[in-house]
């Protein structure tokens, strides 16, 4: 089971990582990143990985 992670110092609250990943990841009322759903599953990896890689800021990782 993969793991993901925010750092909520880098965000800057872009939301791409959300257009991709709405169900794991999510803005919160500060308009940084925050965490649905730590824990992801094989068959959600590839689209969460790419909201990870969609961070232009790098705020964002999944570990495995």
């Amino acid at each position: 089971m993969a793991v993901v992670k925010a750092d909520t110092t880098r965000c800057k609250g872009y939301g791409n990582c959300v257009l991709l990943a709405a169900d794991v990841l999510a803005v919160d009322d500060d308009g940084y990143v925050a965490v649905l759903q730590e824990q992801i599953g094989a068959e959600e990896l590839p689209r969460v990985s790419a909201a990870v890689r969609s961070c232009p800021v790098a705020a964002l990782q999944v570990t495995e």
